[in-house]
């Protein structure tokens, strides 16, 4: 296959697992150099190992996306070793799952820092690098950006977040030559439902969906980065759950409130029953 990003520099947050880990491996695939970014260091050397025998110039930096300094640490580390940064993709998440009435506010703030926060720092220090190459700020948000999960309100909120934050970036770069992507998987196969946070802040441990029906995280993953290549402004993935949902959500919010409170309702230990 041509080596479509041959060349390109791309950074990835939360590349140790899910989305992330799929599209560090399809950015080498087509030839990029990474920095690959995450808090587990662990999973990012192995990852590193694995890319390296494969040819691809990549590093990795131990990186918790809720503190500022960090990010901006990712970026430096990142243009001093590689002398540019073509791409950076915010990919780092984390959900939750409980009621609103039930839930300690504190993992609200926890997926705002890690969703939102943790887009804005990285962004904000790759931003001079980026308009220098004409390259490409890239968020992976979710279908909740555009259509509110009920038992997800924090995880909700911090996508629509995301994408009104890069909408108005792109807007503020028009005549800069900044390319910003916004891609919405559906439900994609990752463990982010095994990480997400119930009503006290623990991780919930098991999915409560059949992740082997979804989309999987590679297939997510090539979506996005020929979305870079033809620098589309929006992704919206899946037909159903995606496409579909997003076009009626404008037409007939009532009917798509009511599917979505159905659909959410039907998992196992839903928080509505």
């Amino acid at each position: 296959m041509k080596k479509r990003m041959c060349d390109k520099v791309v950074i990835i947050t939360g590349a140790s697992s899910g989305i992330g880990k799929a599209l560090a491996y399809e950015a080498a695939h087509q030839g990029a150099k990474l920095a690959i970014a995450a808090r587990n260091i662990e999973e990012l050397l192995v990852l590193e190992k694995e890319l390296k025998t494969g040819g691809t110039d990549v590093i990795s930096i131990r990186t918790d996306v809720t503190k500022e300094l960090a990010c901006k640490e990712l970026i430096h580390q990142t243009y001093d070793y590689f002398g540019r940064i073509d791409v950076l993709i915010n990919c780092a998440g984390i959900s939750m799952r409980a009621l609103l009435e039930d839930l300690d506010l504190n993992v609200i703030r926890k997926v705002m820092d890690v969703n939102f926060w943790g887009t804005v720092y990285c962004s904000k220090y790759a931003l001079p690098y980026l308009l220098q190459s004409h390259g490409t700020l890239a968020g992976v948000i979710s279908i909740a950006g555009y259509i509110g999960l009920p038992g997800r309100t924090g995880y909700a909120a911090s996508k629509f977040a995301v994408r009104g934050f890069l909408n108005t970036v792109r807007i503020e770069n028009r005549k800069k030559g900044l390319h910003v992507l916004v891609a919405a998987p559906g439900f994609t196969a990752s463990n982010i439902r095994k990480t997400a946070l119930n009503a006290e802040g623990r991780q919930q441990g098991e999915s409560p969906r059949n992740e082997g029906k979804m989309m999987s995280a590679e297939r997510c993953a090539a979506i996005i980065m020929k979305g870079i290549r033809k620098r589309k402004r929006e992704i919206i993935m899946t037909f159903v759950e995606g496409k579909l949902a997003v076009f009626l959500s404008k037409w007939m919010p009532r009917l798509v409130d009511r599917l979505s409170y159905s659909h959410m309702a039907k998992e196992p230990d839903s928080p509505f029953k």
